[in-house]
């Protein structure tokens, strides 16, 4: 039997959690773990049981308990403690009705590690969000970071710790600082088709050009981790998890992690030509951005996962693996010249 700490519940804790949870004074609670995933020295747990409360009952209840210990994200290095730090600023006000996080009944920091005891979420995640959904996720999340747009100053001001501006550019960078992809696109022993390799090194070429585009945007919230895993559909509402790399970046960010971050490769054209509308949409409902002309979108998937495309399908170890690697590259490829009707 395995008895490390971190295998067994404090019973205070998991009673004050449960009184929260379940707005009943509960006096003791049974518990079973489940793993449900493990992150970069972190781990998440389902915990499960039975809750007795001070008037008799006996209740069921789940509960997620996420413990993350102290590492360092390359050019964001208190990444780790991020959710901790939103958690206990007033960020939650600003969600929407129809788009939030977990609600976290207990929080706390002892030294290099965070502890969080959250809502467990349930709804359609993953490939299994529908077309419709991916749609709705991107008109809540329009709609959500037109709120906070709107009210950027309050929010500025009660957020101490989130991720800067640059990061997009700067990952683009330091994945294009790596000799070994970078060479690769450009080497007569490339496996990767030679069109899709012309169109990362046009990225290459017209960078600076690129950026200065991208950075007209209007500057929002970003989640930076807004991929199917972390999202999940129920009753025509979002709840997003994982909050970790969450700051300020470029309008837009979001939607091309939606559209390209292990995406249902089969339908990213499509994706492509529903979300980049509903997302403006969304947006629209607290600011107007008709004088945008230019979304940015396509570059924004480029820069954020062209390069990390190539580390994939070179790392690969089946050739299934690298098929979808390279679909994906492909899909991205025919976005180019796709014109996106806005309402």
């Amino acid at each position: 039997m395995n008895n490390h700490d971190e295998k067994f519940v404090n019973p205070q804790i998991l009673v004050l959690v449960l009184s929260k949870m379940l707005d009943k004074t509960v006096v003791r609670a049974d518990y079973q773990l489940k793993e449900l995933q493990g992150g970069t020295l972190g781990v998440v747990r389902l915990v499960t049981g039975m809750a007795e409360t001070s008037d008799g009952e006996s209740l069921p209840y789940k509960v997620v308990w996420k413990t993350q210990k102290k590492w360092e994200r390359h050019g964001d290095p208190d990444s780790w403690r991020r959710e901790y730090d939103l958690y206990i600023s007033d960020f939650a006000k600003f969600f929407t009705d129809s788009l939030r996080w977990p609600e976290c009944y207990y929080g706390e920091m002892n030294g290099d590690e965070i502890q969080l005891w959250m809502e467990h979420i349930e709804g359609v995640s993953g490939l299994n969000l529908t077309p419709e959904m991916y749609e709705r996720a991107a008109e809540e999340l329009g709609r959500f970071q037109g709120k906070l747009y709107a009210k950027q100053s309050d929010v500025s001001l009660n957020l101490i710790n989130v991720s800067e501006v640059d990061f997009v550019k700067s990952s683009y960078l330091r994945y294009q600082s790596w000799k070994v992809l970078y060479d690769y696109i450009r080497s007569d022993d490339c496996e990767i088709p030679k069109h899709l390799c012309k169109m990362l090194i046009d990225i290459d070429n017209h960078a600076d050009e690129i950026f200065s585009r991208i950075e007209k945007l209007p500057i929002v919230f970003c989640h930076r981790d807004f991929w199917v895993a972390n999202i999940f559909y129920s009753d025509r509402k979002i709840a997003l998890i994982d909050w970790d790399t969450a700051g300020w970046g470029y309008m837009g960010e979001d939607i091309a992690s939606l559209i390209a971050d292990e995406a249902d490769v089969c339908h990213m054209v499509e994706y492509y030509q529903k979300c980049i509308p509903a997302y403006y949409r969304g947006f629209s409902e607290y600011v107007d951005v008709s004088h945008i002309t230019d979304h940015c979108v396509h570059e924004l998937i480029l820069t954020m996962f062209g390069y990390r495309l190539v580390e994939w399908y070179t790392s690969a170890e089946s050739p299934e693996d690298k098929s979808i690697h390279l679909d994906t590259l492909q899909k991205i490829y025919e976005m180019r010249n796709i014109s996106i009707k806005f309402d």
